[in-house]
């Protein structure tokens, strides 16, 4: 399969040419660099020696009612009934398998992502859930806990068995509220859908409603961008995130050769240039390239987590789990034959294979320090010195020094104890995190997997 494009060991500069969306760096390493294990290992001894005490539960649910155009996850559209149901269950036999390799341990957030969990029936999310509280001894009343639904999704049944269950932060992916984009997008939808979704979830109270909007779509303008984001706006979300539209190979928009190269204009920084002020004005606080805060969002009054330095279980067909020094998962796939292979093999998959971990990328010291740096930096408030210096016992200054290219360009502000992106950093996110990959994890990437 293809990976995610990486930049070619450049100069800072060279790479700031091509433009600002060259990948997204939500991960690192990508999990397009994992590769089978020398030999497998142990689930238990994978864990041991890690700290246990503020992880992240993460269920992935690859299914979908519709396959986007754009879309590049792990998910398959429409599955047989019967896979699904083994699919549940089979997540609910690893949950044990974790459950005997962890020993003691402390959830401290939980997210159901995909695909569409809320693809599941109200009857298969209770089950998963009733199991995170049984056999992971997750507290679901006061564990921070978000799920991700499409708009054709969203159910009162569903909704009352997620917010009984203690969820608190519904993502809705809406893209755009022009029925041409969403057409151009391979994703058929109404605004009443949508409408109507947004009505169910406030009435059902969860406190944090996030929807997910795209620019850079085909035929997309300026003024039909601010239209989407007014719409947005009314409807008064607790979270906005904008996604640049990147069209990739395999996906439907790639199948289809629609390139954003075939445009002369690339109006995506226009467009980023016109959210950002729109949102600033009605209130929103920018907490990443990506994520817009609104100000009546409530605090989050969960305990402390942190992505850079807290572990991650994974659950489900393509969950990534992060411990210190490995990342692991199942295989990975994009398109249709080999992501229901993958999910049928994990479908069968018995306790013995769950406690068992054998594809994934072990992290040696230099990538935990850019790990650590890159997920801090391209997210507010950035880099904090004093946290770099006693997670490693050294300075981000002497382990990665390019990063003081950063303030020297404007794109970053150094006072000696934050490195902060400034508002061009962050809009150069997508350029800076594929600079700060490193050498080797770009090779894995390019060659795929």
């Amino acid at each position: 399969m293809s990976a995610v494009p990486t930049a070619a060991p450049s100069s800072l500069d060279a790479l700031l040419r091509r433009g600002p969306y060259q990948a997204y760096s939500y991960s690192y390493p990508h999990k397009s660099a994992y590769r089978p294990l020398a030999a497998p290992r142990a689930l238990a001894d994978v864990w041991a020696g890690e700290d246990r005490s503020a992880l992240f539960a993460y269920v992935h649910v690859p299914f979908c009612s519709m396959r986007c155009g754009f879309c590049n996850l792990f998910a398959m559209a429409q599955p047989h009934d019967d896979l699904v149901d083994r699919y549940v269950a089979a997540v609910v036999r690893q949950m044990q398998a974790v459950d005997e390799a962890l020993g003691e341990r402390r959830f401290v957030r939980l997210a159901l992502g995909g695909g569409t969990p809320s693809y599941l029936s109200a009857a298969q999310l209770e089950r998963l859930y009733g199991a995170l509280s049984q056999r992971l001894g997750i507290d679901l009343e006061d564990t921070p806990s978000g799920i991700e639904v499409s708009p054709e999704t969203v159910t009162t049944d569903r909704l009352a068995v997620c917010r009984t269950m203690g969820v608190d932060r519904v993502s809705m992916g809406v893209q755009s509220f022009s029925d041409a984009e969403v057409r151009a997008l391979a994703r058929p939808q109404q605004n009443a859908t949508v409408i109507a979704a947004v009505e169910a979830i406030r009435r059902a109270g969860f406190p944090v409603l996030n929807l997910d909007l795209i620019y850079g779509i085909a035929g997309q303008t300026l003024a039909s961008w601010a239209s989407s984001l007014d719409s947005a706006l009314a409807l008064a979300p607790e979270e906005i995130y904008l996604y640049p539209l990147y069209v990739r190979e395999r996906t439907g928009l790639g199948k289809l050769a629609i390139r954003r190269a075939a445009d002369p204009v690339d109006d995506r920084p226009a467009m980023y240039a016109l959210a950002c002020d729109r949102l600033a004005a009605a209130g929103y606080v920018q907490v990443s390239m990506r994520m817009f805060r609104a100000p009546h969002a409530p605090a989050d009054a969960g305990p402390a987590y942190s992505c850079q330095t807290d572990g991650m279980v994974g659950l489900g067909a393509g969950a990534r789990s992060y411990t210190s020094r490995l990342h692991y998962s199942s295989h990975y796939a994009v398109e249709r034959v080999a992501t229901r292979d993958i999910v049928e093999r994990f479908a069968e998959g018995d306790l013995a294979h769950f406690a068992t971990v054998d594809y994934g990328f072990e992290l040696d010291g230099e990538e935990q320090r850019r790990r650590f740096a890159i997920q801090s930096l391209l997210s507010q408030p950035g880099l904090v010195a004093a946290d770099y210096r006693t997670r490693f016992g050294s300075d981000w200054a002497d382990d990665l020094p390019q990063l003081s290219e950063l303030a020297v360009r404007g794109l970053a502000r150094d006072d000696g104890g934050l490195l902060a992106l400034t508002a061009a950093g962050l809009a150069r996110a997508d350029t800076l995190g594929p600079w700060l990959v490193s050498d080797g994890v770009a090779r894995r990437m390019d060659a795929g997997c």
